[in-house]
């Protein structure tokens, strides 16, 4: 049955927090491991645009001993050649642990908040995100 008005804009702004943290809780996990694996890329193609004469020309020690304008220039090449696959291989990671974690799960419909009686998905599933039951198997992470 339908909730009353001020019950319906109550449990919309439960769900609408909820939901709005599972979505942040996601965005941060995406950020902290495409943050560490991409750190490789960032590190060389720090130091390659530091050290090259024609854009930053740090006077810092290797910069001046180390890496000149051509070696600098291989570091920024390097560094946005291997991009690519650490893209990849960033988002198989979260997509792999956001499967594992079932995070894509812990939203909560919008019916939560306009009917009486329906039941949060994960009370029904077995635990806060159906960490409590096993890994489904059918549910498949293509990146």
């Amino acid at each position: 049955e339908p909730r009353s008005t001020w019950c319906c804009l109550a449990w919309t702004l439960v769900v609408v927090t909820m939901n709005s943290l599972v979505f942040f809780i996601n965005l941060l996990l995406m950020f902290v491991i495409f943050t560490i694996v991409l750190l490789p890329t960032i590190v060389v193609v720090y130091f390659g645009f530091q050290c090259h004469s024609r854009v930053l020309h740090s006077a810092a020690r290797y910069c001046k001993s180390i890496l000149d304008d051509n070696s600098s220039s291989a570091l920024i090449i390097l560094g946005f050649v291997i991009m690519s696959p650490l893209i990849v291989v960033a988002m198989a990671i979260y997509c792999s642990l956001a499967r594992h974690l079932r995070l894509f799960m812990c939203f909560q419909p919008y019916s939560r908040a306009v009917y009486k009686g329906v039941k949060w998905r994960w009370y029904e599933e077995g635990g806060l995100c159906s960490c409590a039951k096993g890994c489904n198997t059918q549910v498949k992470a293509w990146v």
